[in-house]
This record gives structure tokens, sequence and C-alpha cells, in this order.
């Protein structure tokens, strides 16, 4: 029973049968790696329907090329917002009070509106009976050329 495999075509089949064994070995590891290069592919490509892997580089450089000049623009902006902030009068004070003390509430005011360099004006209505008066006084590093009522001090130094 067991001469067959003595012969030279039993030999033959033996050696067939192991080089397809081995065969099948390798197509079950090559199967492997291609489902994983199919992975690294499809999360590389993702849904962009580009099948050329040329074509994705060169979107990639495009967008990469957008972005860097949108990121230009925007710090070109950035720097004009910059420049311009410090002028600008982002600071306010306000205090009401009674001007006149024989009668009415607290409907007179005054309003100071400073920039960061403590520059701006200070605005004030006094409020009478018969009518109401509005000033503007100019300030320059937290003082004005002109005189201020103790009500605008407190102004400018709320606003501060």
């Amino acid at each position: 029973m067991g001469d067959w495999l003595l012969e030279p075509a039993g030999i033959a089949i033996i050696l067939v049968a192991a080089v397809i064994l081995l065969l099948m070995i390798w197509i079950g590891v090559l199967s492997s790696k291609v489902k994983k290069l199919r992975k690294s592919y499809m999360a590389t490509m993702g849904e962009t329907g580009i099948t050329n892997m040329e074509d994705v580089v060169i979107e990639l450089r495009k967008q990469i090329e957008d972005n860097r000049l949108y990121s230009n623009q925007l710090h070109q902006r950035l720097a004009e917002v910059e420049a311009k902030l410090p002028a600008m009068k982002s600071m306010v004070g306000v205090v009401r009070y009674n001007a006149f003390s024989d009668h009415g509430s607290d409907l007179s005011f005054s309003i100071a509106l400073l920039s960061p360099k403590q520059d701006g004006v200070v605005f004030s209505g006094l409020h009478g009976r018969d009518s109401t008066y509005v000033y503007a006084k100019p300030v320059t590093d937290g003082e004005s050329s002109y005189p201020l009522t103790p009500e605008e001090r407190k102004a400018i130094q709320e606003a501060k």
C-alpha cells in the first residue's frame, strides 16, 4: 500500500501537492497584503472619486496654496484692525447726577468715551426745568484743555 509513494509518479504527486499548498499559503498572504493596501488607499483617497494619486496630490497642493493665500489675507486684515484698535474709543464711563439741587432728579449726565491711550471726549448734559444743555470737551491723556467738572472727572475715571 505504501509502495506507490516510492514510485516516481507518487513522488511527483507529493511534490505537486506541496507546491500547491505553498502557493495557497502564498495567495493567502498576498490577499491579506492587498486588503491592507486597499484600506490604506481608501483612507488616502477617501470619497474624492479620483483614481489617480497624481491628481490627488495636485488637488491637495492647490488647496494648500488657496489656504495660504486666505491665511495671508486674514493676517493682513488682522494687522489693519490691530493698527486701528488703539485709536478706538472703547472705554466708556457714565455718571448721572442732579445738576440743580433745588428740583428734579438725576437727569443730568457726563459720558466719557476714551481710547486705551486715554484720548477721546467727555459729553455733559445739564438738564434744567426749561431746557437741557449738552457740552463736549476733548480729552487727551486723561485730561482736557477745558476745565472739567467733578462729574466729568468721575466719568473719565470710570472709563479708565
